[in-house]
């Protein structure tokens, strides 16, 4: 299953994992496509079997603050406009407790006998901390630590952070003189690591315990970034190590949020990104990463992968599963069951990220198909492996109408990105390209190779 890993039509930002027993659950945020809003009213739950990542079972509305067709609003309190952001559900002796951050709202937590809900109100959050650390009890981005001797912490903020220990007794009562602020901290603190922007506080705290050391998975002021600190205590001080993946190397990017997992041996970062042209319509995406014997984590690409080992050229690809859009394009909803790459200019690079195309050497050419929708403009995409400047496999021509439109290239063996260049015969200069400039030449369905 590619990028985004759950099905198309599901926008969860906020993705935050845990393995409970032999399952990934994934806890998000809900946003809608088009959206000019971050959230809507309620928190969602995914999961899926350990031993199989491609399928994943939807566990619905786990939590709303606004009632709806099927359930009433379990956080009364909370208002027509307060969304829910940003959960965690961490275990405590056999039971499930959800965290919610109701924006503009007191927040509170939630219990369940199972990991998928349905979760039930136990109380807002209880605490004797000054209301501007905690933003009048909203407890922005709650992430939650179980320790291993019992011991519960909680990790929030939105431009500056704070930590502090949790009541494990019911697991809503914040410990009289336990919280920390600035955890991360918002200003440069070189004995920490903590150098500039792109490692300072801004949000999305996720902490995570590994090897004996404390994690913290956040977003830096450069936001979209997920980067990490790593202590030796569960509240400090933390030293800034690096980032993970950022959402914004050439593709259209904002805000992330999520955290690391391991399932089985291997390691997984749990992130977002930004579709339909704007910042608040985010899907769910998944790499895999490593982590040294001295416990750093790797930066990794966004790739179209999810957790495939690699997409398989001669089935049809959809175009939605781009992790290359530079120059004008991006993916939007047309309806909900069809996704397109759309404001596609002269100069857009389109790419995908990998395909393994095999090495049977018997096929020295193979056909290229793709699916437009037309803006009254003739084009030509130009093929390459691995980069927007590597090898030109064959030119396709896009005409003015919408339709299929196929061409042969070279076949290519083993494992390439592809990236497509679109270039058009229009003036590049001169007074007449003013009355081209920023032309939309074509929309992008799918496309597939063919033997």
């Amino acid at each position: 299953m590619a990028n985004p890993y759950l099905p198309v039509w599901e926008y969860i930002p906020d993705g935050e994992p845990r393995v409970f027993g032999d399952r990934i659950y994934v806890y998000g945020s809900h946003d809608k496509a088009g959206s000019t809003r971050f959230c809507d009213h309620v928190l969602k739950c995914w999961s899926a079997s350990t031993d199989d990542l491609e399928h994943w079972t939807c566990h619905g509305d786990i939590f709303h603050t606004k009632d709806d067709r099927d359930h009433l609003a379990d956080a009364d309190w909370a208002g027509e406009e307060n969304e829910l952001y940003a959960p965690d559900v961490v275990e405590k002796d056999g039971k499930y407790y959800l965290y919610a951050y109701i924006a503009g709202a007191k927040g509170c937590v939630a219990v369940s006998e199972k990991p998928e809900g349905p979760f039930h109100l136990v109380s807002q959050y209880r605490y004797d901390m000054p209301e501007e650390v905690c933003v009048d009890g909203q407890f922005i981005d709650p992430g939650v630590l179980v320790d291993d001797d019992g011991r519960v912490y909680i990790y929030c903020g939105f431009q500056r952070s704070f930590a502090a220990e949790v009541n494990p007794q019911n697991m809503y009562e914040i410990l009289p003189d336990t919280y920390v602020q600035d955890v991360i901290p918002i200003e440069p603190d070189a004995e920490h690591g903590f150098a500039d922007e792109k490692s300072l506080f801004f949000e999305a705290c996720s902490p995570r315990k590994i090897n004996g050391k404390y994690y913290l998975i956040y977003s830096p002021k450069q936001g979209s970034r997920l980067a990490y600190a790593v202590s030796d205590k569960p509240l400090g001080p933390f030293c800034y190590k690096g980032y993970i993946i950022d959402n914004e190397i050439d593709y259209p990017g904002g805000n992330d949020h999520g955290s690391v997992v391991q399932i089985h041996d291997q390691w997984y970062i749990f992130y977002h990104k930004m579709t339909n042209g704007t910042i608040f319509s985010r899907r769910g995406c998944v790499e895999p990463i490593t982590i040294d014997d001295e416990g750093n984590f790797s930066t990794v690409e966004m790739t179209s992968l999810g957790f495939s080992k690699a997409l398989y050229p001669f089935e049809i690809t959809q175009a939605e599963y781009a992790c290359v859009l530079k120059n004008g394009p991006f993916i939007t909803e047309k309806n909900v069951l069809e996704r397109v790459v759309t404001h596609i200019l002269d100069g857009s690079v389109i790419g995908y990220k990998y395909f393994d195309f095999g090495e049977d050497l018997a096929s020295k050419t193979m056909e290229f198909a793709i699916k437009t929708d037309g803006r009254g403009c003739d084009s030509e995409i130009h093929i390459h492996l691995d980069s927007e400047d590597g090898k030109e496999i064959g030119t396709c021509l896009i005409g003015k109408e919408d339709g299929v439109y196929t061409t042969v290239v070279e076949r290519p063996t083993g494992r390439h990105a592809i990236y497509f260049t679109v270039q058009t015969s229009y003036p590049k200069d001169g007074w007449e390209a003013t009355f081209f400039a920023g032309r939309e030449l074509f929309a992008m369905h799918s496309f597939t190779f063919m033997l």
